[in-house]
């Protein structure tokens, strides 16, 4: 087996690169043929992985979760491969999957794991494989993401507690599965494939990245002391026992809003609101314990 490790060096605030040499002892202990190409951004990942598929070689995303994303909707295009190694500041996708942390059991699931046809989401044509958010969502990620003296997931925390300090309800308009609209005022709603997002913050304890679905997770309007309250309980799940969250299944959802957004997938950018988030299923094969 060969294997395209597509790297982005500055991943996690330059974790996959501080780990690179690390990873690349394990790959030559497990005597795996690798050849490492280094990303200047995600339309860069996207051609390598266009390429590798093409070689047939299996194409390995080491760094964030939204590299992982980027690649795992080429090498869905092109038939091939997945195989990730978490470099990022969340490896919330590495979580899901039960994908060790550290470099070496990681390096070895691309040698002894199975293949694993998982659903891919999409928005407006763009994929992603973990979680697409909106509204409060959108400030916390944008303040994640231009902070540069926190590091780990912790900047996912102070992105929260940053954004919680400005943040007025919006209304938001969803349309389900091609259904009537309905309106909600609240803080945010998020399209989960995946469970997790955030560092370990266990959004959609119901999602599956198996059943051609996604969770729709709706979080009603609270003071923001009771929000505050509330956050700590999304890393085990609980919160959706809370009268102010809504679970909601649905293949596709039309996604809109009282003023402009940013929906975010997979931590990064992607499209401003209106938008249409929908699922692909048992779209990509990927290498799991």
């Amino acid at each position: 087996m060969s294997l395209e490790l597509i790297v982005n060096p500055a991943a996690g605030g330059g974790r996959a690169g501080r780990a690179l040499p690390e990873v690349r002892a394990a790959l030559d202990e497990l005597g795996l043929e690798y050849r490492v190409e280094l990303t200047r951004d995600l339309e860069h990942a996207r051609a390598l992985a266009r390429a590798a598929a093409e070689s047939g070689a299996t194409a390995v995303a080491f760094g964030g979760d939204g590299l992982i994303g980027a690649v795992a909707g080429e090498v869905s295009r092109q038939g091939g491969v997945l195989g990730l190694l978490p470099g990022g500041r969340g490896n919330d996708f590495a979580r899901m999957l039960g994908i060790p942390l550290k470099p070496g059991p990681a390096c070895a699931v691309l040698r002894d794991g199975r293949e694993a046809a998982l659903d891919l989401g999409v928005v407006d044509g763009q994929t992603f494989i973990g979680i697409a958010s909106c509204g409060f969502d959108s400030d916390a990620n944008r303040i994640a993401n231009e902070t540069r003296l926190i590091r780990g997931h912790l900047v996912y925390a102070y992105g929260m507690l940053r954004a919680l300090a400005g943040w007025r309800p919006a209304s938001f308009t969803l349309e389900l599965d091609g259904g009537e609209p309905r309106t909600f005022r609240g803080y945010s709603v998020a399209a989960a494939n995946s469970r997790y997002y955030g560092g370990g913050m266990m959004i959609a304890p119901g999602a599956s990245l198996t059943d051609g679905q996604l969770e729709i997770v709706l979080i009603h309007d609270v003071p923001r002391w009771r929000y505050l309250l509330l956050a700590p309980t999304v890393f085990r799940g609980a919160h959706v026992n809370q009268p102010t969250v809504e679970v909601i299944r649905a293949a596709t959802a039309r996604i809109s809003a009282s003023r402009p957004f940013t929906i975010y997938a997979d931590g990064d950018p992607v499209a401003e609101l209106p938008v249409t988030v929908g699922v692909k299923p048992r779209a990509v094969r990927v290498l799991v314990p």
